[in-house]
Protein backbone atom coordinates (compact mmCIF):
# COMPACT_ATOMS: atom_id res chain seq x y z
CA UNK A 1 0.00 0.00 0.00
CA UNK A 2 1.29 3.16 -0.59
CA UNK A 3 2.22 5.82 1.76
CA UNK A 4 -0.44 8.15 0.75
CA UNK A 5 -2.85 6.03 1.05
CA UNK A 6 -2.07 4.63 4.12
CA UNK A 7 -2.48 8.18 5.39
CA UNK A 8 -6.24 8.10 4.02
CA UNK A 9 -6.82 4.90 5.73
CA UNK A 10 -5.39 6.38 8.71
CA UNK A 11 -7.56 9.83 8.55
CA UNK A 12 -10.61 7.75 7.64
CA UNK A 13 -10.69 5.50 10.46
CA UNK A 14 -11.14 8.79 12.88
CA UNK A 15 -14.16 11.10 13.23
CA UNK A 16 -14.22 14.00 11.68
CA UNK A 17 -13.97 16.22 15.32
CA UNK A 18 -10.78 13.98 15.99
CA UNK A 19 -8.82 15.75 12.37
CA UNK A 20 -9.70 19.00 13.14
CA UNK A 21 -7.15 21.72 13.82
CA UNK A 22 -8.14 22.39 17.17
CA UNK A 23 -9.79 18.77 18.12
CA UNK A 24 -12.26 19.03 20.57
CA UNK A 25 -12.39 17.02 24.02
CA UNK A 26 -12.32 13.22 23.98
CA UNK A 27 -13.56 11.16 26.65
CA UNK A 28 -11.15 8.87 29.07
CA UNK A 29 -12.92 5.77 27.31
CA UNK A 30 -12.96 7.72 23.57
CA UNK A 31 -16.62 8.35 23.96
CA UNK A 32 -16.64 10.35 20.75
CA UNK A 33 -14.14 8.65 19.02
CA UNK A 34 -15.02 5.89 16.13
CA UNK A 35 -13.50 2.44 15.28
CA UNK A 36 -13.43 0.95 11.86
CA UNK A 37 -16.08 -1.79 13.07
CA UNK A 38 -18.35 -1.80 15.62
CA UNK A 39 -17.26 -2.28 19.81
CA UNK A 40 -18.49 -4.28 21.99
CA UNK A 41 -17.51 -4.25 26.08
CA UNK A 42 -16.78 -7.29 28.32
CA UNK A 43 -17.54 -6.36 31.89
CA UNK A 44 -14.77 -7.18 34.21
CA UNK A 45 -13.56 -6.43 37.70
CA UNK A 46 -10.53 -4.44 38.73
CA UNK A 47 -9.02 -3.88 42.20
CA UNK A 48 -12.52 -3.23 43.65
CA UNK A 49 -13.73 -1.39 40.26
CA UNK A 50 -16.10 -2.51 37.95
CA UNK A 51 -14.43 -2.03 34.63
CA UNK A 52 -15.09 -2.45 30.96
CA UNK A 53 -13.29 -3.98 27.78
CA UNK A 54 -13.87 -2.83 24.63
CA UNK A 55 -13.54 -4.94 21.69
CA UNK A 56 -14.11 -5.60 18.04
CA UNK A 57 -15.29 -8.78 16.84
CA UNK A 58 -14.82 -8.73 13.14
CA UNK A 59 -16.41 -11.90 10.95
CA UNK A 60 -14.49 -12.60 8.06
CA UNK A 61 -15.43 -11.23 4.61
CA UNK A 62 -13.65 -14.31 2.49
CA UNK A 63 -14.79 -17.67 2.78
CA UNK A 64 -14.11 -18.48 6.42
CA UNK A 65 -11.46 -21.27 7.18
CA UNK A 66 -12.66 -20.99 10.99
CA UNK A 67 -9.79 -19.57 12.38
CA UNK A 68 -9.37 -16.73 14.93
CA UNK A 69 -6.68 -13.85 15.00
CA UNK A 70 -6.16 -11.92 17.93
CA UNK A 71 -4.73 -8.69 17.81
CA UNK A 72 -3.03 -7.34 20.47
CA UNK A 73 -2.34 -3.71 20.46
CA UNK A 74 0.73 -1.39 21.60
CA UNK A 75 0.82 1.48 24.56
CA UNK A 76 0.26 3.83 22.27
CA UNK A 77 -2.27 3.16 20.18
CA UNK A 78 -5.96 2.27 20.39
CA UNK A 79 -7.37 -1.16 18.60
CA UNK A 80 -8.66 0.83 16.27
CA UNK A 81 -5.59 1.50 14.10
CA UNK A 82 -5.44 -2.37 13.44
CA UNK A 83 -8.11 -1.28 10.49
CA UNK A 84 -5.50 -2.86 7.70
CA UNK A 85 -4.91 -6.02 9.24
CA UNK A 86 -8.11 -6.69 10.33
CA UNK A 87 -9.27 -6.32 6.79
CA UNK A 88 -6.29 -8.81 5.29
CA UNK A 89 -7.46 -11.10 7.77
CA UNK A 90 -11.09 -11.30 7.39
CA UNK A 91 -11.01 -10.98 3.63
CA UNK A 92 -8.59 -14.21 3.43
CA UNK A 93 -11.34 -16.28 5.98
CA UNK A 94 -10.20 -15.50 9.60
CA UNK A 95 -12.60 -14.25 12.12
CA UNK A 96 -10.51 -11.32 14.06
CA UNK A 97 -11.17 -10.02 17.84
CA UNK A 98 -9.13 -7.57 18.64
CA UNK A 99 -9.29 -5.98 22.11
CA UNK A 100 -8.53 -2.84 24.15
CA UNK A 101 -6.82 -4.34 27.56
CA UNK A 102 -8.06 -1.90 30.68
CA UNK A 103 -6.11 1.03 30.37
CA UNK A 104 -6.43 1.69 26.82
CA UNK A 105 -8.26 2.88 24.16
CA UNK A 106 -11.77 2.64 24.66
CA UNK A 107 -11.61 0.65 28.08
CA UNK A 108 -11.74 1.28 31.52
CA UNK A 109 -8.68 3.64 33.13
CA UNK A 110 -7.76 3.22 36.47
CA UNK A 111 -5.25 5.17 38.38
CA UNK A 112 -5.21 3.32 41.44
CA UNK A 113 -4.26 0.24 39.81
CA UNK A 114 -1.10 -0.48 38.56
CA UNK A 115 -0.77 -2.75 34.81
CA UNK A 116 -0.63 -6.15 35.30
CA UNK A 117 0.21 -8.36 32.38
CA UNK A 118 -0.64 -11.47 33.95
CA UNK A 119 -3.92 -9.57 34.66
CA UNK A 120 -4.59 -8.60 30.19
CA UNK A 121 -4.23 -12.39 29.96
CA UNK A 122 -6.89 -13.36 32.41
CA UNK A 123 -8.88 -10.42 31.08
CA UNK A 124 -7.84 -11.96 27.16
CA UNK A 125 -9.13 -15.33 28.90
CA UNK A 126 -12.68 -13.98 30.12
CA UNK A 127 -13.33 -12.32 26.22
CA UNK A 128 -12.47 -15.20 24.62
CA UNK A 129 -14.60 -17.64 26.80
CA UNK A 130 -17.24 -15.13 26.25
CA UNK A 131 -17.18 -15.61 22.89
CA UNK A 132 -16.49 -19.32 23.03
CA UNK A 133 -13.45 -19.11 21.25
CA UNK A 134 -11.23 -22.31 22.15
CA UNK A 135 -8.08 -21.42 20.34
CA UNK A 136 -6.58 -18.57 18.16
CA UNK A 137 -3.77 -17.49 16.86
CA UNK A 138 -1.96 -13.98 17.92
CA UNK A 139 -0.23 -10.96 16.51
CA UNK A 140 0.92 -9.01 19.03
CA UNK A 141 2.40 -5.46 18.34
CA UNK A 142 4.78 -3.47 20.81
CA UNK A 143 3.75 -3.50 24.17
CA UNK A 144 1.24 -6.28 23.33
CA UNK A 145 4.25 -8.83 22.85
CA UNK A 146 4.09 -8.51 27.16
CA UNK A 147 0.67 -9.95 26.74
CA UNK A 148 1.17 -11.83 23.79
CA UNK A 149 4.11 -14.02 25.16
CA UNK A 150 2.62 -14.78 28.63
CA UNK A 151 -0.46 -15.74 26.56
CA UNK A 152 1.31 -17.82 24.80
CA UNK A 153 3.06 -19.76 27.74
CA UNK A 154 -0.33 -19.65 29.93
CA UNK A 155 -2.34 -21.31 27.48
CA UNK A 156 -0.25 -23.18 24.94
CA UNK A 157 -2.88 -24.94 24.36
CA UNK A 158 -5.32 -22.34 23.05
CA UNK A 159 -2.56 -20.93 20.91
CA UNK A 160 -1.92 -21.69 17.21
CA UNK A 161 0.47 -19.64 15.94
CA UNK A 162 1.78 -16.32 17.63
CA UNK A 163 3.51 -13.26 15.69
CA UNK A 164 5.64 -10.66 17.60
CA UNK A 165 5.50 -7.75 15.93
CA UNK A 166 7.83 -4.90 16.70
CA UNK A 167 8.10 -6.58 20.12
CA UNK A 168 9.05 -4.35 23.24
CA UNK A 169 10.72 -6.50 25.71
CA UNK A 170 13.27 -8.37 23.75
CA UNK A 171 15.73 -6.67 26.39
CA UNK A 172 15.71 -6.00 29.98
CA UNK A 173 15.16 -2.09 30.79
CA UNK A 174 16.01 -3.02 34.16
CA UNK A 175 19.60 -3.15 33.19
CA UNK A 176 19.34 0.64 31.62
CA UNK A 177 16.91 3.01 32.75
CA UNK A 178 16.24 4.05 36.67
CA UNK A 179 13.42 3.40 38.61
CA UNK A 180 11.38 6.59 37.90
CA UNK A 181 8.50 8.03 40.16
CA UNK A 182 4.93 7.79 38.84
CA UNK A 183 4.32 11.72 39.71
CA UNK A 184 7.25 12.37 37.19
CA UNK A 185 6.37 10.05 34.46
CA UNK A 186 3.17 12.06 34.22
CA UNK A 187 4.32 15.30 34.59
CA UNK A 188 6.96 14.76 31.75
CA UNK A 189 4.32 13.31 29.72
CA UNK A 190 2.21 16.22 30.68
CA UNK A 191 4.68 19.07 29.78
CA UNK A 192 5.26 16.96 26.08
CA UNK A 193 2.83 19.32 23.57
CA UNK A 194 1.67 18.19 20.44
CA UNK A 195 5.27 18.94 18.73
CA UNK A 196 7.71 17.28 21.01
CA UNK A 197 5.11 14.26 20.97
CA UNK A 198 5.02 13.61 16.96
CA UNK A 199 8.86 14.20 16.99
CA UNK A 200 9.31 11.48 19.38
CA UNK A 201 6.78 8.77 17.98
CA UNK A 202 8.67 9.87 14.84
CA UNK A 203 12.33 9.30 16.25
CA UNK A 204 12.17 7.05 18.26
CA UNK A 205 9.55 4.74 16.60
CA UNK A 206 12.10 5.06 13.06
CA UNK A 207 9.17 5.83 11.01
CA UNK A 208 9.09 5.55 7.33
CA UNK A 209 5.24 7.17 7.34
CA UNK A 210 5.39 11.18 6.51
CA UNK A 211 4.42 13.23 9.66
CA UNK A 212 1.16 13.81 8.68
CA UNK A 213 0.27 10.01 8.77
CA UNK A 214 0.90 10.43 12.08
CA UNK A 215 -0.71 13.81 13.31
CA UNK A 216 -4.05 11.81 13.86
CA UNK A 217 -2.57 9.71 16.64
CA UNK A 218 -1.28 13.42 17.62
CA UNK A 219 -4.49 14.84 17.73
CA UNK A 220 -6.08 11.65 19.38
CA UNK A 221 -3.83 12.48 22.10
CA UNK A 222 -4.34 16.53 22.19
CA UNK A 223 -8.13 15.60 22.40
CA UNK A 224 -7.84 13.27 25.51
CA UNK A 225 -5.77 16.75 26.96
CA UNK A 226 -9.06 19.01 26.59
CA UNK A 227 -10.61 16.39 28.52
CA UNK A 228 -11.32 16.79 32.00
CA UNK A 229 -10.51 12.94 33.01
CA UNK A 230 -6.98 13.69 31.59
CA UNK A 231 -5.22 13.49 34.85
CA UNK A 232 -6.93 10.09 35.60
CA UNK A 233 -5.77 8.86 32.28
CA UNK A 234 -2.28 10.39 32.70
CA UNK A 235 -1.71 8.48 35.24
CA UNK A 236 -2.81 5.35 33.86
CA UNK A 237 -0.91 5.50 30.62
CA UNK A 238 2.16 6.18 33.27
CA UNK A 239 1.40 2.74 35.12
CA UNK A 240 1.58 1.10 31.99
CA UNK A 241 5.54 2.46 31.54
CA UNK A 242 5.93 1.13 34.64
CA UNK A 243 4.75 -2.37 33.58
CA UNK A 244 7.18 -2.45 31.08
CA UNK A 245 10.26 -1.85 32.44
CA UNK A 246 9.58 -3.89 35.85
CA UNK A 247 7.91 -6.83 34.22
CA UNK A 248 9.99 -8.24 31.44
CA UNK A 249 9.47 -11.35 30.13
CA UNK A 250 12.75 -11.90 28.09
CA UNK A 251 13.87 -14.67 30.67
CA UNK A 252 10.70 -17.06 29.59
CA UNK A 253 11.35 -16.46 25.59
CA UNK A 254 13.29 -20.39 25.55
CA UNK A 255 9.85 -21.58 27.05
CA UNK A 256 7.78 -20.91 24.19
CA UNK A 257 6.87 -23.75 22.03
CA UNK A 258 4.59 -22.04 20.03
CA UNK A 259 5.26 -21.07 16.48
CA UNK A 260 7.08 -17.23 16.42
CA UNK A 261 7.45 -15.22 13.57
CA UNK A 262 9.34 -12.14 14.67
CA UNK A 263 8.77 -9.13 12.19
CA UNK A 264 11.19 -6.43 13.14
CA UNK A 265 12.02 -3.11 10.84
CA UNK A 266 15.35 -2.15 10.67
CA UNK A 267 15.08 1.21 11.93
CA UNK A 268 12.75 0.40 14.69
CA UNK A 269 14.88 2.07 17.61
CA UNK A 270 12.15 1.83 20.53
CA UNK A 271 13.33 1.49 24.13
CA UNK A 272 11.47 2.62 26.97
CA UNK A 273 12.44 4.57 29.43
CA UNK A 274 15.31 5.96 27.11
CA UNK A 275 15.45 9.49 28.20
CA UNK A 276 15.85 8.38 31.60
CA UNK A 277 18.92 6.67 30.73
CA UNK A 278 22.25 7.82 31.22
CA UNK A 279 24.42 9.32 28.13
CA UNK A 280 26.56 6.00 28.22
CA UNK A 281 23.81 3.42 28.05
CA UNK A 282 21.41 4.91 25.48
CA UNK A 283 23.22 3.15 22.64
CA UNK A 284 23.11 0.05 24.55
CA UNK A 285 19.81 -0.60 23.81
CA UNK A 286 16.87 0.05 21.35
CA UNK A 287 18.25 -2.36 18.35
CA UNK A 288 14.69 -4.25 17.89
CA UNK A 289 16.07 -6.12 14.64
CA UNK A 290 19.32 -7.22 16.19
CA UNK A 291 17.86 -8.10 19.43
CA UNK A 292 15.25 -10.25 17.24
CA UNK A 293 17.73 -12.11 15.45
CA UNK A 294 19.68 -13.16 17.68
CA UNK A 295 16.83 -14.43 20.36
CA UNK A 296 14.92 -16.52 17.66
CA UNK A 297 17.78 -19.23 17.72
CA UNK A 298 17.13 -19.33 21.54
CA UNK A 299 13.30 -20.33 21.44
CA UNK A 300 12.00 -23.23 20.43
CA UNK A 301 10.70 -23.04 17.15
CA UNK A 302 11.12 -18.65 15.99
CA UNK A 303 12.61 -16.85 13.02
CA UNK A 304 13.25 -13.42 12.43
CA UNK A 305 12.24 -11.46 9.20
CA UNK A 306 13.44 -7.87 8.92
CA UNK A 307 11.85 -4.85 6.99
CA UNK A 308 13.06 -1.91 5.73
CA UNK A 309 10.84 0.44 7.94
CA UNK A 310 10.17 1.43 11.02
CA UNK A 311 8.05 0.53 14.64
CA UNK A 312 4.83 0.32 12.63
CA UNK A 313 5.43 -2.13 9.73
CA UNK A 314 1.16 -2.68 9.01
CA UNK A 315 1.20 1.20 8.41
CA UNK A 316 4.60 1.65 6.67
CA UNK A 317 4.73 -1.50 4.75
CA UNK A 318 1.03 -3.15 4.62
CA UNK A 319 0.77 -5.06 2.08
CA UNK A 320 4.33 -6.98 2.99
CA UNK A 321 3.41 -6.89 6.11
CA UNK A 322 -0.06 -8.99 5.37
CA UNK A 323 1.63 -11.30 2.87
CA UNK A 324 4.12 -12.19 6.09
CA UNK A 325 1.63 -12.43 8.75
CA UNK A 326 -0.96 -15.11 6.37
CA UNK A 327 1.88 -17.14 4.64
CA UNK A 328 3.06 -17.70 8.51
CA UNK A 329 -0.72 -18.44 9.81
CA UNK A 330 -1.05 -20.38 6.38
CA UNK A 331 1.75 -22.65 7.50
CA UNK A 332 -0.65 -23.88 10.11
CA UNK A 333 -3.42 -25.35 8.27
Amino acid sequence: MKTALVAAVLALSLPIAARAAQPPAIGVALENYAYPHPVAFLPLEHGGHAVRMAYMDVAPTGPANGRTVLLLHGRNFPAGYWAPTIEALTGAGYRVVAPDQIHFGKSSKLDDVPVRFDRMVEDTAALLDRLKIDRVDVVAHSMGNHVGVRWALAHPDRTGRLVMYGPVGLEDYRLYTPSTPLEKLVADDEAKGPDAYLNELMTSYGLTLPRQAMAPFVELREGLKRSGEWPRYARSFAASAVAIRDQPYLQDLPKVAVPVLILAGERDGTAPGKGYAKPEDKPRFGHVLARAQALAPTMQNARAEAFDAGHLLHLERTERFNAAVLAFLGEGR
